[in-house]
């Protein structure tokens, strides 16, 4: 229903007066001001703490960059723990063993770099309490650890260790140059059939994919090398070489070193790095079925150095 004013009492002080209030309040009741303070937003991705169940400790609390190993965390009334995370990566391998103590596989470092990780533990969705802040050190600690951080720190083409080795992808292409870069990081040593002296000075399995493979199948077994086929694939490791034939030819075409091998759906993933393609996570299944269809591979198992 309509409110209607007489021209007489628009025109009194008073009416003036109560028609400003009324202006007023609606302006108040329109910007809201008149209304309650609104609640503060919540802080985003805050996790929500578990009413149950205390962390008390890791053990140990340092490992190797390709692999921490088993770890065991303790603490009260862990029953409900489903997960446990190395700076948000997830291990693998979480086992309950009792309302008191958790094991977990560590996962790979994030590009192999010697670092400190904050370590949380979850119960569904929710964080565990811990009477301090988990950590856990990333060391290099091992020949392999060497090797992939060597390649980690080299693997893309503004990283080439030129000032050493130099690259040839003038002449057919740097991928094995790089892999024996790898494999000397890992303290493999050189021989009189695989050598480097200079960029201008070294055999031609240092750099050719071909002579390194007919040198590995001559010298190989010897030197502790073991070559698998992709229905052995189960048996390779981190830091093994992975060598492909692009064209069903029998001559070895290009070479990379595993740098990570997963389980993705109850599948395993081989994942590699090297160069041409630079690349640090290219996947092996992806490489020999859509890059390059109907391709052969093969893998060489490398030894621990003497």
């Amino acid at each position: 229903m309509a409110i209607r004013f007489s021209s007489q009492r628009q025109n009194t002080p008073r009416s003036r007066h109560f028609g400003a209030a009324i202006l007023v309040v609606g302006a108040l009741l329109l910007s809201g001001c008149a209304a309650a303070k609104p609640a503060e937003p919540a802080a985003e991705n805050a996790p929500v703490v578990a009413e149950s169940g205390q962390i008390e400790a890791i053990s140990p609390a340092a490992g190797s960059l390709v692999s921490g190993g088993t770890v065991t965390i303790t603490g009260e009334r862990l029953d409900d723990v489903t997960r446990v995370t190395f700076d948000g990566v997830g291990a693998t391998d979480v086992t309950v063993v009792s309302d008191s103590e958790v094991t977990a596989v560590v996962p790979v470092a994030p590009e192999y770099v010697p670092a400190v990780q904050q370590v949380n533990v979850y119960a569904g969705n929710d964080l565990v309490e811990a009477d301090t802040q988990l950590t856990y050190s990333r060391e290099s600690l091992t020949p392999v650890d060497a090797q992939l951080a060597y390649a980690f720190a080299h693997w893309s083409t503004e990283t080439y260790n030129l000032a050493t080795y130099g690259e040839f992808n003038s002449v057919g292409g740097d991928c094995m140059n790089f892999v024996s870069q790898t494999l000397i990081a890992r303290g493999i040593p050189m021989t009189a059939g695989w050598s480097f002296t200079s960029p201008t000075k070294y055999t031609g399995s240092w750099i050719y994919t071909p002579s390194f493979e007919n040198y590995l199948l001559a010298k190989g077994p010897e030197l502790g090398f073991t070559r698998l086929t992709v229905d052995q694939r189960d048996q390779v490791a981190v830091g093994d070489i992975v060598v492909f034939d692009w064209n069903s030819n029998d001559s070895a075409d290009h070479i990379q070193i595993v740098s990570d091998i997963r389980v993705v759906d109850g599948k395993q993933q081989i994942l590699m790095v090297g160069h041409n393609l630079d690349s640090n996570w290219r996947d092996f299944d992806t490489t020999i079925t859509v890059d390059h269809p109907g391709a052969l591979a093969w893998f060489w198992k490398v030894p621990a150095p003497a």
